[in-house]
């Protein structure tokens, strides 16, 4: 004979109820609320997945004569006190423009023009998601809002940022292949539309995880290695040296800092094409 053990029963009615009342109050949580861990489409940035996946062993030597400083911005930044940074010796920056085909940086026009009119070299960069849209698309969108270039000596080609997926999969689902032609595509339509190479910010051990170290694009697209430590490290295939080194986010003034590698006047070269 079965021993009644008393609420047994009504708990058993209650527990679906209470189930069905926690997949409620789940709705209506936002979504910020549901998925603490990923962020909102649009708010990534360049470095953004660097400290987790590759750590922080300290910061290069300062005072180099043969390299240009540099920052980053995003809108993760807002209104750059673009004047305090030239003072301190930045004499070059990018800016965030676009992600995907759906974001559009709402600081961009302060960001953007504020660096030129101090004096820096300027450029802008995308922050790609080949899970989105396809590279030419991209391309053409980056173009469109801010990517474009213009040899006036002041403004440098736009830059691919390709690192690890802020949304989901690190690879964004592609394969090592499907990657590198996703960044030829993307490549190759920018340099029809503007004329110039883009540059292409990267990790190495994001880049060979994801393309397979892939070799291809060395010898006609600059790099921009993203390295926080005292020098840059092993550099992607092909690459024999690097143009640009983001080397910490944690500089004076605003996060990103970077390090041009040449002089003064090799930058304004960069610049002219």
């Amino acid at each position: 004979m079965p021993v009644h053990r008393p609420g047994f029963a009504r708990r058993r009615l209650l527990a679906p109820l209470a189930a069905a009342g926690l997949a409620v109050l789940s709705l209506a949580l936002p979504a910020s609320a549901r998925s603490a861990d990923v962020p909102a489409r649009g708010s990534a940035y360049m470095g953004m997945g660097v400290l987790a996946h590759d750590g922080q062993s300290g910061t290069p030597s300062t005072g180099d004569a043969t390299q240009t400083e540099g920052v980053d911005v995003s809108a993760h930044q807002g209104n750059v006190a673009w004047s305090t940074l030239w003072s301190s010796g930045v004499q070059w920056s990018y800016v965030k423009a676009t992600e995907g085909t759906y974001y559009t940086n709402p600081y961009f026009a302060q960001q953007y023009n504020g660096s030129y009119n101090v004096g820096m070299i300027r450029g802008s960069y995308h922050f790609a998601t080949p899970d989105t849209t396809s590279g030419a698309t991209q391309a053409n969108y980056f173009v469109d809002h801010g990517g474009g270039w213009s040899r006036d000596g002041k403004t440098l080609p736009g830059a691919l940022d390709i690192e690890w997926n802020p949304y989901g999969a690190a690879c964004y689902g592609k394969t090592q292949s499907g990657m590198v032609t996703w960044i030829r595509d993307f490549l190759n339509q920018y340099k029809a539309r503007t004329g110039r190479d883009a540059m292409i910010y990267t990790a190495t051990s994001w880049w060979t995880q994801c393309t397979g170290n892939y070799a291809g694009f060395a010898t006609t697209n600059p790099l921009w290695i993203a390295r926080y430590a005292t020098d840059p490290g092993t550099l992607p295939a092909g690459w024999g040296y690097y143009t640009m080194w983001q080397y910490t986010s944690s500089g004076p003034t605003v996060g990103d800092h970077d390090k041009f590698n040449g002089a003064y006047d090799r930058l304004q070269a960069l610049a002219n094409g």
